[in-house]
Order: C-alpha cells, then structure tokens, then sequence
C-alpha cells in the first residue's frame, strides 16, 4: 500500500471521528437541553394542561402502575398535553407519576411532559368522627409540604407548580376546608425556599380553588388572608363548573323562550354556549376582584369539566346535562377561549374514574373522563382516533377506539335535550 493510499484512509478515519463526536455532541446538547418554565408552559396553546388521576379500580387503595401511568402519559402527550395536574403526595401515585415521566423522558428525549404538583391540605380533625376545626389545621399538612419539596427538588425538570390545596378553601367543603391563612402560610413558606435557592427560581407557586374562594364571588370569602393570598402566589388556579350548576344555579340553563321552535342540536347548542359563557363569568369575576386590589397575575383554571353520565342531579331526573354530545361542545368551547386568551385549562380530566362514586356506577363523578374504562374515546376525541392520532398506543392492551362504534345517530339518541327553562 502507497503512502498516497494511508495517508487517504488516515483522512476518512479522521472524518469519521470528527463525525462521530459531532453527532455525540449533539445528542449531549439534546439531552441537556432546559426544560420550559412555567412562565413558557402556562398559557402557551402548544402545551394543553389536564387534571390526572388514573385510578382505575373502584378500590382506591388499588394504585395505577408505572406502566399504566406510562400508557396514560403517552395517551395524553398524543392528545397535545403537555404538563398534567396532580393533587396529592401523601399516597405513592403522584410520586409515581413523576417517575413514570422521568422514565419516558430517558426512553425518549423528544418526550414533553410537566407536571402541577398538588400538595393536599385539611383542617383540624378533617375526615375523623370529630367536629372539623375550620380555624385550625390538621398536623400532617406539614408532611405533605415537606413531601412535595422533596418530589419538586427530585423531579425539578418535570415540576414547574406546585399548588398548595385543592378547593381546600371554598366552605361547601364541610369536611376539611381551611382558612385563606393557612393557604398563605404554606405558599409563603415555598416561596422562602426559593428565595434560599432550595427550589427552584422559575418554580411557581399556588393554591388551586374555586372561583368563589378567589373572590369571585360571595362577599364572606373578601378577607385579608385573601388579600394577602393573591399577592403571594405567582398565578391563581381558578376552577368554574357550569355543569353542576345546571342544578344549582340554573339561570343560564335550558331552552329559552326563543329557542322553542329550533332543531334539537341548536337547542342544545345554545345551552351549551351559555355554559361556557356562564365559565367565562366566574373567571372574569376573579380578575376583576383582583384588579380592585391593585394586582396583575395570570389566571389560569385550575379544573372545569362536563360529566357525560348522572343518575342524580344531572341526569334524565335532573338537568338532562350528561351526555357525550354536550361534553364534546364544553371541551371544545373551552379549549377554543382558552387557547386564544392564552389561559392555560387544566382540563378534568382525561380518564373516567370509578372510585369517584364508588357504590353508584352511574355517579357522575365516575363519568368525566374523555376516554372511558373501555379505552374508548368519547365524542370529544373522535376526529383525533380518526385521524390516528393514538396509532399503536393502548391502554389495558386495548387500542383506542370510539364509543357507540363511532355511530353519530346512536349516540344522538342518549342525548337529552335541557328543560324548558322557566
């Protein structure tokens, strides 16, 4: 062999190299490429939020394994989700959820997930056969807090908010709610572990609660600790559910005088822009009692949700509001105003769930899921298995298909039609 031959193979041996560690380079910058912040992730239409559980069991001591949360998270990833919300530490599921996204980010590197860390929190006595104290608050809140720093510090690539409480603060719940104070005290208490450097700058904080809780509305939630709340958090999480008012409040429900003599569909249709319009409200009762105090924050919302089955308030006895066609309008209507205002919509939720209403199948807290037990998708997600978005995904090995076989009239013929509205 000619010098002129080794000094070409020497050449290719080197262009080889060069290559090699060029391409190596850019896996590492692939892989070290920063995760989004919350300010980049909330609001951003490219990132769609959803409230997660995924128990799938009427026992809820039954915990979904790694692989059946993997299974949702790629589900969900399908779907444009980006960052999901959970909303407790105290049982092994949010811990395993975050594993289950670490796990699928190491798999993959092009894999998107956040997540809104839900610390539980009660009063005094919640859940016992003693009198709740309202005023005082349940001695294991700090082992949650102190739970969810170590998930945030652990996953610190995957946990963008924490949100201290879930309704923990509106007085229908009688069990376990809080005073705004002790909401305060913890977000405070986070708050000062970023500033020390033990969490993260970018990481931010709230309390996840109902409009009312927020200010939105009764007059007897306008307290200091209230006050003192929104100053403290970096975004309220505000949830609004015009279904449950269908019964509660039905001003805005039904078929109107005018509507009388329209097709079934614009009847129902009109009911349904009300309900949106009925949510929109309840957001724009919070920021304008934010504003009045002086504040500018993002308002994102923290959980809204239209069941799709109820044998109590809701159903064929009640408001005639569960139905797959009437969950499909309220998901589309929200992600619609949501997407273009650039609210984030922690949607609820992705997966029915039995354990909700453990000894009433037909509960419609077991029913708000846009994909059932089945693995079917409800009406909401029938243009997405039509147009494959789910191709080679499953869940319990089943791929996701359509409910009613993907037959329009027969879902039809489950859909009621609202009361006339008096």
């Amino acid at each position: 062999m000619t010098q002129k031959h080794l000094r070409v193979i020497a050449c290719i041996l080197l262009v080889g190299i060069f290559s090699c560690k060029k391409e190596q380079n850019q896996n590492l910058k692939e892989q070290e490429k920063p995760a989004k912040s919350a300010r980049e992730i909330l609001g951003n239409p490219d990132y769609l939020a959803m409230s997660y559980g995924g128990y799938r069991q009427v026992d809820h001591s039954v915990e979904p394994s790694i692989e059946e949360l993997k299974e949702d998270m790629k589900i969900l990833n399908a779907m444009g989700v980006k960052i999901i919300r959970t909303y407790k530490v105290h049982l092994p599921h949010a811990a395993n959820v975050l594993e289950a996204i670490h796990q699928l980010k190491k798999e993959d590197s092009s894999f998107d997930m956040y997540v809104m860390l839900g610390a539980w929190i009660d009063c005094k006595n919640a859940w016992t056969d003693k009198v709740p104290d309202h005023t005082n608050e349940s001695e294991r809140n700090a082992l949650e807090i102190e739970e969810t720093v170590r998930l945030a510090k652990k996953y610190d690539d995957i946990v963008k908010v924490i949100a201290v409480g879930n309704e923990a603060m509106v007085k229908w719940a009688a069990s376990y709610y809080v005073q705004p104070g002790i909401i305060l005290k913890w977000v405070n208490h986070l708050q000062s572990l970023k500033l020390s450097g033990e969490l993260k700058e970018d990481l931010w904080v709230t309390s996840s609660d109902n409009f009312a809780s927020w200010g939105g509305g009764d007059g007897q939630y306008h307290v200091e600790d209230l006050n003192k709340l929104i100053e403290a958090v970096d975004f309220l999480s505000v949830h609004t559910y015009p279904m449950h008012d269908t019964h509660y409040n039905p001003d805005f429900w039904g078929v109107f005088e005018s509507e009388q003599n329209a097709s079934k569909k614009e009847q129902i249709e009109g009911a349904m822009l009300r309900a949106k319009e009925y949510a929109m409200s309840q957001y724009n009762n919070v920021k304008t009692y934010m504003n009045s105090l002086g504040f500018e924050k993002p308002i994102h919302i923290g959980e809204t949700g239209w069941a799709t089955v109820s044998n109590g308030f809701y159903g064929p006895e009640g408001s005639k509001a569960t139905d797959e066609y009437k969950e499909a309008l309220y998901y589309n209507h929200m992600r619609e105003w949501t997407n273009l205002e650039g609210i984030s919509c922690f949607y609820f939720e992705g997966f029915d769930e039995q354990w909700k209403d453990a000894t009433n199948a037909k509960g419609s807290e077991n029913h708000f899921g846009l994909i059932n037990l089945k693995g079917q998708a409800k009406y909401a997600l029938w243009k997405m298995v039509d147009n494959n978005v789910f191709e080679g995904l499953t869940r319990d090995g089943k791929p996701i298909t359509k409910t009613y076989d993907g037959d329009e009239q027969a879902l039809m013929k489950d859909v009621m039609v609202p009361p006339i509205n008096q």
